[in-house]
């Protein structure tokens, strides 16, 4: 959970002290390495559930604030955006029951959010991204109203620009400008921490980065933004692009992003890692500091290193060293394994910790010195392979091994997790339950993204509208996770899972049709009629080379051209702009299907040509209406209401 006393950084006196007290952590946190303050109890692991709140119709519940002040539980806090809220767990000894402890705590504080939510009329679901999200739920109204997130959004515009663009490529293509970072609210993680001892931290942290790859293609969960196909794991990328701060400029410099990889191996302590991102990034925020760290160590007293702990707060490694202080008053280092998402069930989540932390507790065993066996630019690759392609990706292992990563994780990484988690001593009951769990959805090449995808599909194959497809999906993850079924057990996604759906309450965002055929003002009147002859429509929106719409052509004004070129003999040649309709009703892409209905209606035309800042984004036509109406009829049928 982050420190949310903090505040944006506005003059360079504030930059400048804060900078020394920055540097002034560093020293202290060397000093304490040095003298042996960290503590050495058994390790420990903890966890942070991230939480998507949605309406009765499945769509975000902007309504976080209410929702934690009903609550009135600490264990529950803020996220970036209205609609998402975290659930912070205990830490409990690595040993024994703790994954079944941990599954038994995550349960029971969902059951309380959830009787909690239900009498406000919500429900939640946990996914890496919730499939029901709209661009215009990214827009600042939804940014929760708390001095850190306001000082984050402008930190990053100040470095930024006013300007975001998204640029992600899968089986479909997304290509959008937003005007915040808000865009990074679509994700939602399940976030794992293992405490670390000092004299270890190099060895576990590199392995915890060449472990990075496979664990993320067999946890992912995350193929769908905006209705777009798009990566295994598109949390990875649309995290990395929604906080990145680098301009473009003439010169080939080399920038690093705030979310990162990393650039090469850990080679000598923790803090390499803490000064690179004082090195690399400016500071983007500041908080209320405490008394002088070094005076504090010469009390005996551990230091919070607040300066050093905000700024960390701003760098988004995949795997983030943590400087935090235990119950017994001594500080102590975790890796917090930032990249597995949320979902798509609680059984799933406690079972990816455990495969993770096994390996953690192991690997070493097997491969030491990682640094040595394996090149960066590998394990990066690797990364990036299986957040592309997850859990049917090839990666290059050690050896110059090319191997997938179906049978990595059979052959060699399950067994492995196995001998970690039974060298802390861990319930065999516990080991047996979630490692059986990775071994199915393994086997089963089934995990939260190809179960979406299967699913998406087969409901396309049906000619499902985009709209009933996230809203299948999204009612179909909320019923299999009350059920507490892991993924790969999960039947694909069926329209008959919808409890409730109002298609009065859509907008026309979520059904207008996206891949539209248009025309300029200065094409001839028959390649027109042939583009509505192959592609059977009746409507043709004619846009100029910046997608500006200009105007409409119908095929009932077609028809009469042509008519009256035969009838008269016509030789003078006509273009688009001599029949189109210059000025076409248009409508808001948030606009509601009702005030389409009633807009189409009362001027008795059948196409709406959606518009957005002046350009053309879809368009609306009848034959959306009678999709929509034939999915509602379906539905009443299937369920038995006549």
């Amino acid at each position: 959970m982050g420190d949310l006393n903090v505040k944006l950084v506005t003059t360079q006196k504030q930059l400048n002290d804060f900078t020394k007290r920055l540097l002034l952590d560093v020293q202290a946190l060397e000093r304490m390495i040095e003298e042996d303050w960290f503590d050495d109890s058994p390790a420990r692991i903890g966890a942070e559930q991230e939480i998507c709140l949605i309406d009765q119709y499945y769509k975000p519940a902007p309504v976080a604030m209410e929702l934690l002040e009903k609550l009135d539980d600490e264990n529950f806090t803020t996220e970036l955006a209205k609609f998402n809220i975290e659930a912070n767990l205990p830490p409990l000894d690595f040993t024994a029951n703790c994954f079944s402890t941990l599954e038994n705590n995550i349960n029971a504080l969902l059951e309380k959010l959830r009787k909690t939510a239900n009498s406000m009329d919500i429900d939640f679901l946990i996914t890496g991204i919730l499939p029901t999200l709209r661009k215009f739920d990214m827009e600042m109204d939804n940014l929760t109203p708390l001095q850190r997130y306001h000082a984050l959004m402008k930190a990053i515009s100040k470095l930024r620009g006013r300007i975001y663009e998204l640029r992600i490529k899968g089986i479909d293509e997304l290509n959008l400008k937003h005007d915040s970072a808000m865009l990074e609210a679509c994700n939602t993680s399940f976030q794992v921490h293992l405490q670390v001892r000092p004299e270890e931290f190099v060895e576990k942290y590199n392995i915890a980065q060449v472990l990075t790859a496979p664990t993320i293609a067999i946890a992912s969960n995350s193929p769908l933004l905006f209705g777009k196909r798009l990566w295994s794991e598109t949390r990875v990328a649309l995290f990395q692009q929604s906080i990145d701060t680098r301009v473009t400029s003439e010169h080939l410099r080399d920038r690093s992003p705030r979310v990162t990889f990393g650039s090469k191996w850990l080679q000598n302590s923790i803090l390499d890692l803490y000064k690179e991102d004082i090195v690399r990034f400016r500071v983007m925020l500041m908080t209320q500091l405490e008394k002088d760290v070094m005076q504090l160590l010469d009390e005996g007293i551990t230091p919070k290193l607040r300066a050093l702990t905000i700024h960390n707060s701003t760098v988004y490694r995949w795997n983030r060293p943590c400087y935090g202080i235990s119950s017994n008053g001594k500080p102590h280092f975790r890796i917090e394994n930032r990249v597995l998402p949320a979902g798509p069930s609680v059984i799933d989540e406690v079972a990816n910790a455990a495969f993770w932390l096994g390996l953690m507790n192991a690997f070493g065993n097997h491969y030491p010195n990682v640094d040595q066996l394996m090149d960066f630019d590998d394990a990066k690759s690797n990364f990036m392979a299986t957040s592309f392609n997850g859990i049917n990706s090839e990666v290059k292992w050690f050896n110059n091994r090319k191997l997938s990563v179906r049978k990595l994780i059979k052959n060699e990484l399950l067994p492995i997790a196995r001998e970690g988690l039974e060298n802390n001593n861990v319930a065999k009951e516990d080991i047996d339950r979630y490692l059986e769990v990775i071994e199915e959805r393994n086997k089963a090449q089934q995990n939260g993204t190809t179960w979406l995808l299967n699913s998406f599909s087969k409901l396309s194959k049906e000619h499902k509208t985009k709209e009933e497809i996230m809203i299948t999906l999204s009612s179909s993850m909320v019923e299999n996770q009350k059920k507490g079924i892991p993924v790969h057990q999960w039947k694909e996604a069926s329209m008959n899972d919808i409890d409730n759906w109002h298609p009065s309450k859509i907008l026309v965002e979520e059904f207008m049709t996206t891949d539209i055929f248009t025309v300029h003002k200065d094409d001839i009147p028959e390649l027109v009629a042939d583009i509505m002859d192959w592609q059977k429509i009746r409507y043709t929106p004619v846009e100029d080379e910046k997608g500006k719409l200009t105007g409409l052509i119908t095929s009932r004004m077609l028809l009469r051209y042509f008519c009256i070129k035969h009838k008269l003999r016509e030789e003078k040649e006509k273009t688009v702009n001599d029949l189109m309709i210059k000025n076409p009703i248009t409508i808001s892409p948030n606009a509601t299907i009702i005030e389409a209905m009633n807009l189409m209606r009362e001027k008795s035309i059948g196409c709406l040509p959606v518009v957005n800042n002046g350009k053309l984004v879809g368009v609306v036509s009848e034959g959306n209406f009678i999709n929509i109406t034939g999915s509602l009829l379906n539905i009443l049928k299937e369920k038995g209401i006549k």
